[in-house]
């Protein structure tokens, strides 16, 4: 493993230890981010904690957050000003189910030396991947105090099992919202381990507003690779953003075909994400190449590996329906009132507003689900992931809280 450790990160390393924190020093914070998603999970946390008195912040990229396939979200964080203290290769080709198991291994293999070198005071590990899980065994094991944030909460997939796991991996939890609270407090965590901070995602979504005003152009698209026709945004357009479910392993191509054909009868210029590395993204990946090469409506179809979160958002804001089974279309999505199908397994039993219809994975049912939210257009507002504070709630309550790594468990 090559471990790169930024100048920024050297600097803190240094000269953290010379501020007081409370009859101790300043506490270091180090947040392993693995894939786009997790990104976009925990940015606003990382510049609270940033910009907090008494943290310093040391940022992990690993996954496929540090591959150019799935957009290079390294450079993407560098360009918002978090330079990686390390960056580590674990993501071994393939994404089937023993490939992700493997990369699972190597995580726990190549985080320890990691922590060796930092010596954080916490680990924080977000939601529910592969890395996720390898995070959080590395930091439990080391005895370095862990958090977790969006535990508690109920889906289908192998997030399911990962997401509560790490929950009791975990000696501080951020939930997203009272529900999973209550949750990850009747799997017998102490309820003042557990704080109800809401979805960083949604910090973000709340600063864009204003935004939301300012259609985006498909000059700001240009920069972010990606192939297909341009789209005309001015006029209405499909976001479409289908992961593998890897319970369903097998059922990955057929499924994403069945989106895109239900996309294909609507007939709405499509802009496409590329999946994430979870076990079946070859299969969602090749049904989508296959589609753009031989459907005679892809000329309406664009396919984008990775934006920043924040176009991303604005894309939301201004897009006639969002389709797949991304959770952002049920968190920032419910905020942000755009009009969403949720298709099949992968989101099952997670809290959802008004804003999302749930769809089967057949053609006939996605097509019906999607013309229903298009006839509705926008909804209200929804709070039911956070108001947009949850980075300075999480950044204060590292700053203050006693950590512990002796579990006490209260059942």
């Amino acid at each position: 493993m090559r471990l790169e450790v930024s100048v920024f990160g050297k600097l803190l390393h240094c000269l953290g230890q010379e501020k007081i924190y409370g009859g101790g020093s300043v506490r270091k914070v180090c947040v392993v981010v693995g894939s786009r998603a997790n990104y976009g999970s925990i940015k606003s946390a990382m510049e609270a904690v940033q910009g907090h008195s008494d943290l310093a912040l040391y940022v992990v990229a690993a996954a496929s957050a540090v591959l150019d396939r799935f957009g290079s979200v390294v450079d993407l964080m560098a360009k918002d000003g978090f330079e990686s203290a390390a960056r580590i290769h674990l993501l071994i080709e393939g994404e089937t189910p023993a490939t992700m198991a493997k990369s699972t291994g190597l995580g726990l293999v190549e985080l320890p030396s990691v922590f060796e070198q930092i010596e954080p005071d916490v680990v924080v590990t977000v939601g529910d991947r592969f890395e996720t899980m390898a995070t959080a065994v590395a930091a439990a094991y080391m005895n370095i105090p862990l958090a977790h944030t969006m535990g508690g909460e109920v889906t289908g997939n192998i997030d399911e099992s990962v997401r509560h796991a790490v929950t009791k991996l975990a000696n501080i939890h951020f939930p997203a919202s009272e529900g999973a609270a209550q949750n990850i407090i009747r799997m017998g965590e102490e309820p003042d381990s557990v704080h109800v901070v809401g979805c960083p995602r949604i910090d973000i979504a709340a600063r864009l507003l204003d935004d939301f005003d300012n259609p985006v152009t498909w000059e700001e698209m240009e920069a972010w690779a990606g192939v297909g026709p341009s789209l005309d945004l001015g006029k209405p357009f499909l976001m479409l953003a289908q992961h593998p479910v890897t319970s369903e392993y097998d059922e990955t191509e057929s499924q994403i075909n069945e989106t895109l054909q239900a996309v294909s009868a609507v007939g709405l210029q499509t802009l496409t994400f590329w999946p994430n590395a979870d076990a079946g993204q070859d299969g969602t990946a090749r049904g989508i190449r296959k589609f753009r090469e031989s459907d005679p409506r892809s000329d309406y179809f664009h396919v984008v590996k990775n934006l920043p979160v924040d176009l991303y958002m604005r894309l939301m804001g201004q897009c006639a329906c969002i389709i797949g089974n991304s959770s952002s279309a049920i968190r920032e999505g419910a905020f942000i009132g755009v009009p969403a199908v949720n298709i099949g397994s992968r989101q099952q039993g997670r809290e959802r507003a008004k804003n999302v219809i749930h769809s089967s994975p057949m053609r006939i049912d996605i097509e019906r689900a999607v013309r229903v939210q298009l006839d509705h257009g926008k909804y209200a507002s929804d709070h039911i992931y956070g108001d947009g504070k949850a980075g300075e709630r999480i950044a204060n309550v590292l700053a203050r809280a006693e950590f512990r790594t002796q579990k006490r468990l209260s059942y």
